[in-house]
Protein backbone atom coordinates (compact mmCIF):
# COMPACT_ATOMS: atom_id res chain seq x y z
CA UNK A 1 0.00 0.00 0.00
CA UNK A 2 1.10 3.36 -0.75
CA UNK A 3 0.32 6.94 -0.32
CA UNK A 4 0.59 9.95 -2.62
CA UNK A 5 -0.28 13.94 -1.62
CA UNK A 6 -2.43 15.50 -4.58
CA UNK A 7 -3.46 12.68 -6.64
CA UNK A 8 -6.27 12.12 -9.40
CA UNK A 9 -7.66 9.13 -7.64
CA UNK A 10 -8.39 8.36 -3.60
CA UNK A 11 -8.42 4.97 -4.53
CA UNK A 12 -6.60 2.57 -6.54
CA UNK A 13 -7.31 -1.19 -6.41
CA UNK A 14 -5.09 -3.19 -8.89
CA UNK A 15 -4.84 -6.51 -10.46
CA UNK A 16 -8.09 -7.93 -10.03
CA UNK A 17 -10.54 -9.88 -12.64
CA UNK A 18 -13.42 -7.57 -13.14
CA UNK A 19 -16.63 -9.02 -13.14
CA UNK A 20 -19.58 -7.05 -15.06
CA UNK A 21 -23.27 -8.31 -15.23
CA UNK A 22 -24.45 -8.17 -19.22
CA UNK A 23 -21.09 -9.04 -20.03
CA UNK A 24 -19.04 -12.43 -20.80
CA UNK A 25 -15.91 -13.52 -18.95
CA UNK A 26 -13.63 -11.54 -16.36
CA UNK A 27 -11.03 -8.76 -17.47
CA UNK A 28 -7.82 -8.45 -16.12
CA UNK A 29 -8.05 -4.28 -14.81
CA UNK A 30 -7.69 -2.01 -12.17
CA UNK A 31 -10.22 -0.15 -10.70
CA UNK A 32 -9.78 3.52 -9.99
CA UNK A 33 -12.18 5.93 -7.61
CA UNK A 34 -12.46 8.80 -6.75
CA UNK A 35 -14.69 10.34 -4.06
CA UNK A 36 -16.74 7.33 -3.22
CA UNK A 37 -17.89 6.35 -7.44
CA UNK A 38 -15.81 4.12 -9.61
CA UNK A 39 -13.85 6.73 -12.06
CA UNK A 40 -11.86 4.74 -14.57
CA UNK A 41 -11.69 0.78 -14.77
CA UNK A 42 -8.94 -0.40 -17.21
CA UNK A 43 -5.37 -2.33 -17.32
CA UNK A 44 -2.45 -0.95 -15.71
CA UNK A 45 -3.51 2.39 -14.20
CA UNK A 46 -0.51 4.25 -12.82
CA UNK A 47 -0.14 3.58 -9.54
CA UNK A 48 0.93 7.61 -9.17
CA UNK A 49 -2.05 8.84 -10.14
CA UNK A 50 -3.80 7.59 -6.62
CA UNK A 51 -3.41 8.36 -3.23
CA UNK A 52 -4.05 4.56 -1.67
CA UNK A 53 -3.45 2.01 -3.82
CA UNK A 54 -4.46 -2.14 -2.84
CA UNK A 55 -3.30 -4.68 -5.00
CA UNK A 56 -6.20 -7.34 -5.56
CA UNK A 57 -4.02 -10.46 -5.99
CA UNK A 58 -5.53 -11.17 -9.54
CA UNK A 59 -8.79 -12.36 -7.45
CA UNK A 60 -12.99 -11.64 -9.19
CA UNK A 61 -13.99 -8.73 -8.24
CA UNK A 62 -17.89 -8.42 -8.04
CA UNK A 63 -19.85 -5.53 -7.82
CA UNK A 64 -21.21 -4.82 -4.24
CA UNK A 65 -24.54 -7.06 -3.74
CA UNK A 66 -27.43 -5.48 -3.54
CA UNK A 67 -29.32 -7.72 -1.10
CA UNK A 68 -33.32 -7.14 -2.31
CA UNK A 69 -35.10 -8.93 0.76
CA UNK A 70 -33.84 -8.72 4.13
CA UNK A 71 -35.79 -8.04 7.58
CA UNK A 72 -33.80 -6.15 10.16
CA UNK A 73 -35.61 -6.15 13.26
CA UNK A 74 -38.12 -8.49 13.04
CA UNK A 75 -37.15 -11.02 15.58
CA UNK A 76 -34.41 -8.28 18.02
CA UNK A 77 -34.84 -4.53 18.38
CA UNK A 78 -34.36 -2.90 14.88
CA UNK A 79 -31.31 -0.62 16.75
CA UNK A 80 -29.52 -4.16 17.41
CA UNK A 81 -30.30 -5.66 14.00
CA UNK A 82 -29.19 -2.66 11.80
CA UNK A 83 -25.91 -3.25 13.55
CA UNK A 84 -25.47 -7.12 13.39
CA UNK A 85 -27.56 -8.31 10.88
CA UNK A 86 -26.00 -5.19 8.85
CA UNK A 87 -22.09 -6.59 9.73
CA UNK A 88 -23.06 -9.94 8.10
CA UNK A 89 -23.84 -8.44 4.71
CA UNK A 90 -20.91 -6.48 4.77
CA UNK A 91 -18.76 -10.02 5.71
CA UNK A 92 -21.09 -11.59 2.88
CA UNK A 93 -20.47 -8.65 0.04
CA UNK A 94 -23.57 -7.27 0.27
CA UNK A 95 -23.50 -3.41 0.04
CA UNK A 96 -26.88 -2.74 -0.35
CA UNK A 97 -29.62 -4.01 2.12
CA UNK A 98 -33.11 -3.87 1.50
CA UNK A 99 -35.29 -4.49 4.12
CA UNK A 100 -39.20 -5.11 4.31
CA UNK A 101 -41.19 -3.72 7.28
CA UNK A 102 -44.09 -2.80 8.84
CA UNK A 103 -46.41 -1.88 11.31
CA UNK A 104 -47.93 -4.64 13.67
CA UNK A 105 -46.67 -7.67 15.81
CA UNK A 106 -42.66 -7.85 15.72
CA UNK A 107 -40.54 -5.17 14.00
CA UNK A 108 -41.57 -2.08 16.53
CA UNK A 109 -44.70 -3.39 18.13
CA UNK A 110 -46.54 -0.44 16.92
CA UNK A 111 -50.05 -0.08 14.92
CA UNK A 112 -50.73 3.72 13.34
CA UNK A 113 -49.82 5.60 9.73
CA UNK A 114 -46.90 5.57 8.25
CA UNK A 115 -46.49 9.38 8.46
CA UNK A 116 -45.61 9.05 12.42
CA UNK A 117 -44.56 5.51 12.04
CA UNK A 118 -42.00 5.42 9.66
CA UNK A 119 -39.59 8.37 10.60
CA UNK A 120 -39.36 6.52 13.89
CA UNK A 121 -37.99 3.48 11.88
CA UNK A 122 -35.39 6.15 9.85
CA UNK A 123 -34.20 7.79 13.03
CA UNK A 124 -33.38 4.29 14.65
CA UNK A 125 -31.50 2.98 11.80
CA UNK A 126 -29.24 6.49 10.90
CA UNK A 127 -25.65 5.30 11.79
CA UNK A 128 -26.41 1.98 12.83
CA UNK A 129 -25.82 0.20 9.09
CA UNK A 130 -22.87 -0.55 8.26
CA UNK A 131 -23.84 -1.09 4.48
CA UNK A 132 -26.14 1.25 2.87
CA UNK A 133 -29.52 0.34 3.36
CA UNK A 134 -33.65 1.19 2.17
CA UNK A 135 -36.91 -0.12 3.01
CA UNK A 136 -39.64 -1.92 1.11
CA UNK A 137 -43.42 -1.05 3.42
CA UNK A 138 -46.80 -3.18 3.57
CA UNK A 139 -50.06 -1.12 3.43
CA UNK A 140 -51.67 -2.65 6.24
CA UNK A 141 -54.92 -0.52 6.08
CA UNK A 142 -57.05 2.48 4.19
CA UNK A 143 -54.40 4.61 5.77
CA UNK A 144 -51.62 3.24 4.30
CA UNK A 145 -52.75 3.17 1.24
CA UNK A 146 -53.94 6.63 0.85
CA UNK A 147 -50.09 7.43 2.35
CA UNK A 148 -48.26 5.62 -0.84
CA UNK A 149 -47.55 9.15 -2.16
CA UNK A 150 -46.23 10.72 0.32
CA UNK A 151 -43.90 7.71 1.12
CA UNK A 152 -42.79 8.07 -2.79
CA UNK A 153 -42.32 11.76 -2.38
CA UNK A 154 -41.19 12.33 1.17
CA UNK A 155 -38.87 9.27 1.81
CA UNK A 156 -38.19 7.93 -1.23
CA UNK A 157 -40.06 4.38 -0.64
CA UNK A 158 -40.68 3.26 -3.93
CA UNK A 159 -41.35 -0.48 -3.29
CA UNK A 160 -44.36 -2.00 -1.03
CA UNK A 161 -45.19 -5.42 -0.25
CA UNK A 162 -48.14 -8.12 -0.16
CA UNK A 163 -48.34 -10.36 2.77
CA UNK A 164 -51.00 -12.34 1.31
CA UNK A 165 -51.65 -15.59 3.99
CA UNK A 166 -52.02 -12.38 6.88
CA UNK A 167 -55.46 -12.78 6.16
CA UNK A 168 -56.31 -15.66 8.11
CA UNK A 169 -52.91 -17.18 8.82
CA UNK A 170 -49.82 -15.76 10.96
CA UNK A 171 -46.55 -15.63 11.21
CA UNK A 172 -45.56 -18.95 12.36
CA UNK A 173 -48.97 -20.81 12.19
CA UNK A 174 -53.03 -20.18 12.14
CA UNK A 175 -53.93 -16.53 13.91
CA UNK A 176 -56.89 -16.15 15.89
CA UNK A 177 -57.19 -12.44 15.18
CA UNK A 178 -55.69 -10.84 12.24
CA UNK A 179 -56.49 -7.13 13.49
CA UNK A 180 -54.40 -8.20 16.68
CA UNK A 181 -51.59 -9.48 15.05
CA UNK A 182 -51.66 -6.54 12.23
CA UNK A 183 -52.82 -3.59 14.80
CA UNK A 184 -55.20 -2.77 12.19
CA UNK A 185 -58.64 -1.09 13.62
CA UNK A 186 -61.99 -3.85 13.65
CA UNK A 187 -63.56 -1.85 10.84
CA UNK A 188 -60.24 -3.17 8.33
CA UNK A 189 -60.14 -6.54 6.91
CA UNK A 190 -56.65 -7.67 5.36
CA UNK A 191 -58.39 -9.55 2.85
CA UNK A 192 -57.84 -10.28 -1.10
CA UNK A 193 -60.59 -7.10 -1.31
CA UNK A 194 -57.73 -4.83 0.40
CA UNK A 195 -54.71 -6.19 -1.58
CA UNK A 196 -57.10 -5.13 -4.85
CA UNK A 197 -57.33 -1.62 -3.35
CA UNK A 198 -53.31 -1.44 -2.08
CA UNK A 199 -52.33 -2.28 -6.21
CA UNK A 200 -54.83 0.65 -6.97
CA UNK A 201 -52.59 2.94 -4.58
CA UNK A 202 -49.44 2.05 -5.81
CA UNK A 203 -50.89 1.89 -9.73
CA UNK A 204 -51.93 5.57 -8.89
CA UNK A 205 -48.22 6.22 -7.14
CA UNK A 206 -47.05 5.32 -10.67
CA UNK A 207 -49.55 7.64 -12.94
CA UNK A 208 -48.81 10.30 -10.20
CA UNK A 209 -44.79 10.20 -10.20
CA UNK A 210 -44.21 9.06 -14.17
CA UNK A 211 -40.35 10.13 -13.83
CA UNK A 212 -40.57 7.30 -11.17
CA UNK A 213 -42.83 4.99 -12.68
CA UNK A 214 -39.96 2.09 -13.52
CA UNK A 215 -38.56 1.79 -10.04
CA UNK A 216 -42.31 1.33 -8.35
CA UNK A 217 -43.42 -1.94 -7.79
CA UNK A 218 -45.23 -4.22 -5.42
CA UNK A 219 -44.16 -7.26 -4.36
CA UNK A 220 -46.02 -10.20 -2.79
CA UNK A 221 -45.97 -12.96 -0.65
CA UNK A 222 -47.74 -15.33 -2.36
CA UNK A 223 -49.38 -18.19 -0.55
CA UNK A 224 -53.18 -19.08 0.30
CA UNK A 225 -54.32 -19.33 4.25
CA UNK A 226 -57.30 -21.23 3.27
CA UNK A 227 -54.97 -23.81 1.91
CA UNK A 228 -52.43 -23.40 4.24
CA UNK A 229 -55.44 -23.70 7.52
CA UNK A 230 -56.94 -26.79 5.89
CA UNK A 231 -53.87 -28.72 5.44
CA UNK A 232 -51.90 -27.81 8.23
CA UNK A 233 -54.88 -29.56 10.17
CA UNK A 234 -54.81 -32.50 8.08
CA UNK A 235 -50.95 -33.13 8.62
CA UNK A 236 -51.29 -32.87 12.49
CA UNK A 237 -54.40 -35.03 12.64
CA UNK A 238 -52.35 -37.44 10.34
CA UNK A 239 -49.16 -36.96 12.27
CA UNK A 240 -47.02 -39.26 9.91
CA UNK A 241 -44.94 -36.19 8.87
CA UNK A 242 -42.21 -34.39 10.75
CA UNK A 243 -40.45 -31.95 10.92
CA UNK A 244 -39.29 -29.73 7.40
CA UNK A 245 -41.64 -32.40 5.57
CA UNK A 246 -44.67 -31.49 8.12
CA UNK A 247 -44.23 -28.24 7.35
CA UNK A 248 -43.98 -28.32 3.53
CA UNK A 249 -46.69 -30.67 3.58
CA UNK A 250 -48.89 -28.09 5.76
CA UNK A 251 -48.04 -24.95 3.21
CA UNK A 252 -47.86 -27.19 -0.20
CA UNK A 253 -46.67 -25.82 -3.04
CA UNK A 254 -50.55 -25.36 -5.09
CA UNK A 255 -51.50 -23.29 -2.25
CA UNK A 256 -48.38 -20.93 -3.78
CA UNK A 257 -49.67 -21.34 -6.99
CA UNK A 258 -53.13 -20.79 -6.40
CA UNK A 259 -52.34 -17.33 -4.65
CA UNK A 260 -49.71 -16.63 -7.50
CA UNK A 261 -52.33 -16.61 -9.93
CA UNK A 262 -55.17 -14.13 -7.81
CA UNK A 263 -52.38 -11.83 -7.82
CA UNK A 264 -51.67 -11.77 -11.15
CA UNK A 265 -54.83 -11.40 -12.17
CA UNK A 266 -55.74 -8.62 -9.90
CA UNK A 267 -52.52 -7.11 -11.45
CA UNK A 268 -53.97 -7.47 -14.54
CA UNK A 269 -57.19 -5.68 -13.46
CA UNK A 270 -55.92 -2.86 -11.37
CA UNK A 271 -53.01 -2.06 -14.57
CA UNK A 272 -50.44 -2.51 -11.41
CA UNK A 273 -47.65 -3.24 -14.19
CA UNK A 274 -44.45 -4.05 -11.43
CA UNK A 275 -45.23 -6.99 -9.77
CA UNK A 276 -42.47 -9.24 -7.85
CA UNK A 277 -43.17 -12.33 -6.71
CA UNK A 278 -41.32 -13.24 -3.84
CA UNK A 279 -38.89 -16.18 -2.86
CA UNK A 280 -40.73 -18.79 -5.27
CA UNK A 281 -40.01 -21.95 -3.36
CA UNK A 282 -41.31 -24.86 -5.90
CA UNK A 283 -41.45 -26.13 -9.40
CA UNK A 284 -45.57 -25.20 -9.21
CA UNK A 285 -45.14 -22.02 -8.16
CA UNK A 286 -42.33 -21.02 -11.08
CA UNK A 287 -45.01 -22.99 -12.94
CA UNK A 288 -47.51 -20.82 -12.08
CA UNK A 289 -45.18 -17.40 -12.32
CA UNK A 290 -44.38 -18.22 -15.74
CA UNK A 291 -47.83 -18.87 -17.12
CA UNK A 292 -49.23 -15.49 -15.37
CA UNK A 293 -46.28 -13.83 -17.43
CA UNK A 294 -47.66 -15.46 -20.72
CA UNK A 295 -51.51 -14.75 -19.66
CA UNK A 296 -50.71 -11.27 -18.63
CA UNK A 297 -47.52 -10.12 -21.12
CA UNK A 298 -48.48 -6.45 -20.22
CA UNK A 299 -47.74 -6.88 -16.65
CA UNK A 300 -43.77 -6.79 -15.86
CA UNK A 301 -43.48 -9.66 -13.81
CA UNK A 302 -39.81 -10.26 -11.89
CA UNK A 303 -39.48 -13.27 -10.10
CA UNK A 304 -37.58 -13.67 -6.82
CA UNK A 305 -35.49 -17.07 -5.33
CA UNK A 306 -33.63 -17.12 -2.04
CA UNK A 307 -30.33 -18.60 -1.73
CA UNK A 308 -32.11 -20.83 1.57
CA UNK A 309 -34.31 -22.80 -1.02
CA UNK A 310 -31.61 -23.14 -3.39
CA UNK A 311 -29.08 -24.72 -0.65
CA UNK A 312 -31.70 -26.48 1.47
CA UNK A 313 -34.49 -29.39 0.95
CA UNK A 314 -36.70 -30.62 3.29
CA UNK A 315 -34.34 -33.31 3.97
CA UNK A 316 -31.66 -31.00 5.62
CA UNK A 317 -29.97 -32.07 8.95
CA UNK A 318 -30.80 -28.72 10.13
CA UNK A 319 -34.50 -29.69 10.75
CA UNK A 320 -36.23 -26.81 12.59
CA UNK A 321 -33.35 -24.16 12.25
CA UNK A 322 -34.12 -24.10 8.62
CA UNK A 323 -37.80 -23.45 9.08
CA UNK A 324 -39.17 -20.63 7.04
CA UNK A 325 -41.93 -19.30 4.81
CA UNK A 326 -42.66 -20.37 2.07
CA UNK A 327 -41.31 -23.56 3.55
CA UNK A 328 -37.63 -25.68 2.48
CA UNK A 329 -39.48 -27.76 -0.41
CA UNK A 330 -38.13 -31.39 -1.71
CA UNK A 331 -35.02 -32.16 -3.68
CA UNK A 332 -36.93 -32.02 -6.80
CA UNK A 333 -38.18 -28.44 -5.93
CA UNK A 334 -34.73 -27.28 -5.64
CA UNK A 335 -33.09 -28.61 -8.80
CA UNK A 336 -35.88 -27.58 -10.60
CA UNK A 337 -35.50 -23.54 -9.29
CA UNK A 338 -31.85 -24.21 -10.30
CA UNK A 339 -32.75 -24.93 -13.87
CA UNK A 340 -35.31 -22.10 -13.95
CA UNK A 341 -32.29 -20.34 -12.77
CA UNK A 342 -29.47 -21.24 -15.52
CA UNK A 343 -33.02 -20.67 -17.86
CA UNK A 344 -33.27 -16.91 -17.42
CA UNK A 345 -36.81 -17.80 -15.70
CA UNK A 346 -35.15 -16.13 -12.28
CA UNK A 347 -34.52 -12.27 -11.71
CA UNK A 348 -32.51 -11.98 -8.83
CA UNK A 349 -31.07 -14.54 -5.69
CA UNK A 350 -31.79 -12.80 -1.83
CA UNK A 351 -31.34 -14.06 1.35
CA UNK A 352 -34.56 -13.31 3.01
CA UNK A 353 -32.12 -12.79 5.88
CA UNK A 354 -34.27 -12.74 9.03
CA UNK A 355 -32.07 -12.97 12.20
CA UNK A 356 -33.75 -15.35 14.43
CA UNK A 357 -31.88 -16.47 17.77
CA UNK A 358 -32.06 -19.94 18.94
CA UNK A 359 -33.93 -19.39 22.32
CA UNK A 360 -36.85 -17.57 19.51
CA UNK A 361 -36.54 -20.24 17.12
CA UNK A 362 -37.55 -23.09 18.89
CA UNK A 363 -39.73 -24.27 21.48
CA UNK A 364 -37.98 -24.71 24.94
CA UNK A 365 -40.72 -27.27 25.82
CA UNK A 366 -41.10 -29.20 22.22
CA UNK A 367 -37.61 -28.33 20.24
CA UNK A 368 -38.72 -30.85 17.70
CA UNK A 369 -41.94 -29.88 17.51
CA UNK A 370 -41.71 -27.94 13.85
CA UNK A 371 -45.11 -26.11 14.39
CA UNK A 372 -44.47 -24.11 17.34
CA UNK A 373 -41.10 -22.80 16.46
CA UNK A 374 -40.44 -19.50 14.74
CA UNK A 375 -40.00 -18.60 10.44
CA UNK A 376 -37.03 -17.41 9.19
CA UNK A 377 -33.26 -17.41 9.63
CA UNK A 378 -30.31 -15.47 8.44
CA UNK A 379 -28.04 -16.19 5.49
CA UNK A 380 -26.91 -12.68 3.77
CA UNK A 381 -23.37 -13.35 4.41
CA UNK A 382 -23.23 -16.82 2.57
CA UNK A 383 -25.45 -15.22 -0.84
CA UNK A 384 -22.40 -14.65 -2.79
CA UNK A 385 -20.51 -18.18 -1.80
CA UNK A 386 -23.70 -20.17 -1.64
CA UNK A 387 -24.81 -19.19 -5.52
CA UNK A 388 -21.15 -19.79 -6.57
CA UNK A 389 -20.26 -22.74 -5.01
CA UNK A 390 -23.56 -24.51 -6.19
CA UNK A 391 -24.12 -22.20 -9.53
CA UNK A 392 -20.64 -22.78 -10.97
CA UNK A 393 -21.34 -26.78 -10.66
CA UNK A 394 -24.22 -26.68 -13.09
CA UNK A 395 -22.61 -23.98 -15.70
CA UNK A 396 -23.81 -20.42 -14.18
CA UNK A 397 -21.52 -17.55 -15.22
CA UNK A 398 -20.03 -15.32 -13.04
CA UNK A 399 -21.45 -12.73 -15.36
CA UNK A 400 -25.19 -13.71 -14.68
CA UNK A 401 -24.15 -14.11 -10.96
CA UNK A 402 -23.29 -10.62 -10.61
CA UNK A 403 -26.66 -10.03 -12.72
CA UNK A 404 -29.07 -12.12 -10.12
CA UNK A 405 -26.97 -10.78 -7.16
CA UNK A 406 -26.63 -7.03 -7.99
CA UNK A 407 -27.40 -5.63 -11.15
CA UNK A 408 -31.28 -7.31 -11.72
CA UNK A 409 -32.35 -6.00 -8.13
CA UNK A 410 -30.84 -2.85 -7.71
CA UNK A 411 -32.16 -1.83 -11.60
CA UNK A 412 -35.81 -3.11 -10.36
CA UNK A 413 -35.71 -0.92 -7.00
CA UNK A 414 -34.14 2.38 -8.38
CA UNK A 415 -30.63 1.86 -6.90
CA UNK A 416 -29.12 3.61 -10.34
CA UNK A 417 -25.51 4.03 -8.80
CA UNK A 418 -25.65 0.24 -7.69
CA UNK A 419 -25.15 -3.21 -9.33
CA UNK A 420 -21.96 -2.77 -11.99
CA UNK A 421 -18.29 -1.68 -12.01
CA UNK A 422 -18.56 0.70 -14.25
CA UNK A 423 -17.42 4.77 -14.15
CA UNK A 424 -20.20 6.82 -12.82
CA UNK A 425 -21.34 3.93 -10.30
CA UNK A 426 -20.80 3.92 -6.23
CA UNK A 427 -17.72 2.68 -5.78
CA UNK A 428 -19.12 -0.77 -4.14
CA UNK A 429 -16.42 -3.48 -4.76
CA UNK A 430 -16.33 -7.19 -3.20
CA UNK A 431 -13.39 -9.03 -3.88
CA UNK A 432 -13.88 -12.82 -3.53
CA UNK A 433 -11.58 -15.44 -3.93
CA UNK A 434 -13.23 -18.46 -6.70
CA UNK A 435 -10.71 -21.38 -4.99
CA UNK A 436 -11.21 -20.88 -1.57
CA UNK A 437 -13.27 -23.62 -0.19
CA UNK A 438 -14.23 -23.18 3.29
CA UNK A 439 -17.46 -25.25 5.92
CA UNK A 440 -19.88 -22.93 7.37
CA UNK A 441 -19.70 -22.43 10.63
CA UNK A 442 -22.20 -20.19 12.59
CA UNK A 443 -19.54 -19.17 15.20
CA UNK A 444 -17.85 -17.53 12.08
CA UNK A 445 -20.29 -14.91 11.16
CA UNK A 446 -20.85 -11.80 12.11
CA UNK A 447 -24.97 -11.98 12.93
CA UNK A 448 -25.98 -12.29 16.27
CA UNK A 449 -27.97 -15.31 15.20
CA UNK A 450 -25.91 -18.18 16.92
CA UNK A 451 -26.32 -20.97 14.57
CA UNK A 452 -27.36 -21.73 10.72
CA UNK A 453 -29.21 -23.96 8.91
CA UNK A 454 -26.17 -24.03 6.73
CA UNK A 455 -24.08 -25.46 9.61
CA UNK A 456 -21.42 -27.85 8.47
CA UNK A 457 -21.75 -27.22 4.29
CA UNK A 458 -18.38 -27.28 2.05
CA UNK A 459 -18.99 -24.10 0.07
CA UNK A 460 -16.46 -22.93 -2.70
CA UNK A 461 -15.71 -19.37 -3.25
CA UNK A 462 -15.28 -16.84 -0.70
CA UNK A 463 -16.06 -12.69 -0.02
CA UNK A 464 -12.10 -11.72 0.80
CA UNK A 465 -12.94 -7.58 1.26
CA UNK A 466 -16.00 -5.40 0.56
CA UNK A 467 -15.96 -1.89 -0.33
CA UNK A 468 -18.65 0.61 -0.15
CA UNK A 469 -18.33 3.66 -2.04
CA UNK A 470 -14.35 3.32 -2.01
CA UNK A 471 -14.18 2.72 1.94
CA UNK A 472 -13.26 -0.73 3.22
CA UNK A 473 -15.55 -2.35 5.71
CA UNK A 474 -14.71 -5.56 5.42
CA UNK A 475 -11.42 -7.54 5.27
CA UNK A 476 -8.90 -9.98 6.80
CA UNK A 477 -12.09 -11.95 8.41
CA UNK A 478 -13.63 -8.68 10.16
CA UNK A 479 -15.87 -5.83 9.61
CA UNK A 480 -13.87 -2.97 9.69
CA UNK A 481 -14.44 0.59 11.32
CA UNK A 482 -17.57 2.21 12.06
CA UNK A 483 -21.07 2.49 10.41
CA UNK A 484 -21.01 4.32 7.32
CA UNK A 485 -23.98 2.75 5.63
CA UNK A 486 -26.39 5.61 4.20
CA UNK A 487 -29.87 5.41 3.49
CA UNK A 488 -31.30 5.40 0.17
CA UNK A 489 -33.72 7.87 -1.02
CA UNK A 490 -35.05 6.17 -4.47
CA UNK A 491 -34.46 5.93 -7.14
CA UNK A 492 -30.83 7.21 -6.37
Amino acid sequence: MTEANETEFDLLIRNVQVVRPRQEGHLPADIAIRQGKIAEVSASIDPSRAAEVVDGGGLLAFPGLVDPHMHCGIYSPLAEDAISESRAAAQGGVTSSLNYFRTGRYYLNKGGPYRDFFPEVRQISEGRFHVDYAYHLAPLDRTHIGEIPMLVEEHGVTSFKIFMFYGGYGLHGASSSQHEFLMIGEDEKYDIAHFEFVMRGVQDAMARFPEKREHISLSLHCETAEIMAAYTRLVQEEGTLTGLKAYSAARPPHSEGLAICIASYLAHETDCLNINLLHLSSRKAVEAALKMAEAFPQVDFRREVTIGHLLLDYDSAAGGLAKVNPPIRSREDVEYLWTALLAGKLDWVCSDHACCKHEMKVDAHQPAEIFLGKSGFGGTEYLLSGLFSEGSKRGLSVNRMAELVSWNAARRYGLKSKGDLAPGFDADVVLFDPGAVFTVRAEESESQQGYTPFEGMTLTGKVVSTWLRGRQIFGDGKVIGAPSGRYLHRPC
